[in-house]
């Protein structure tokens, strides 16, 4: 019988917080004027190419006020003055975002489109055609009626 392999602990890293390459701040203690990524899209505003200036540490490091914070969770505040505008994307940019996602949403056995993505990878049609049962009406848009002409 094969042994279980241990797994081995992760060394901490333990920088004084002093040391630190960017001053850091705790939660809730943050100056004016530093925010995060999250915080600049809410106001439309992007980084703008600069870098962050400093480290917003995570909860977990508040017991350790004396150590600086390594954790992934930790987040990186930027200067609201330094910011610049969210980018607006061109009509062309939005239509080829629309005929990726039209690809990714559309059924090709009944070609109905839906509004969330279908498992095309895995099952190759929506999960009415993989079932053979009718769909929820308010979960797709109708396909495209082909016109034929009379004349």
């Amino acid at each position: 019988m094969a042994r279980t392999r241990r797994k081995r602990r992760r060394e901490i890293k333990r920088v004084p917080r002093n040391d630190a390459t960017l001053p850091e701040h705790d939660r809730r203690a943050c100056p004016a004027g530093l925010l995060t990524r999250r915080q600049l899209r809410e106001k439309g505003l992007s980084p703008g190419g600069h870098d962050p200036v400093a480290v917003l540490r995570c909860k977990h490091c508040s017991y350790r006020p004396d150590q600086s914070c390594t954790h992934p969770t930790r987040a990186w505040l930027w200067r609201e003055d330094l910011a610049k505008p969210k980018r607006v994307p061109t009509l062309a940019q939005e239509w080829a975002l629309d005929r990726a996602m039209a690809a990714r949403q559309t059924c090709p056995d009944c070609q109905r489109r839906y509004i969330f993505c279908l498992p095309l990878r895995t099952q190759g049609c929506c999960n009415a055609c993989n079932t053979g049962t009718e769909p929820t009406p308010g979960t797709y848009f109708a396909p495209p009626a082909n016109h034929l002409l009379a004349a």
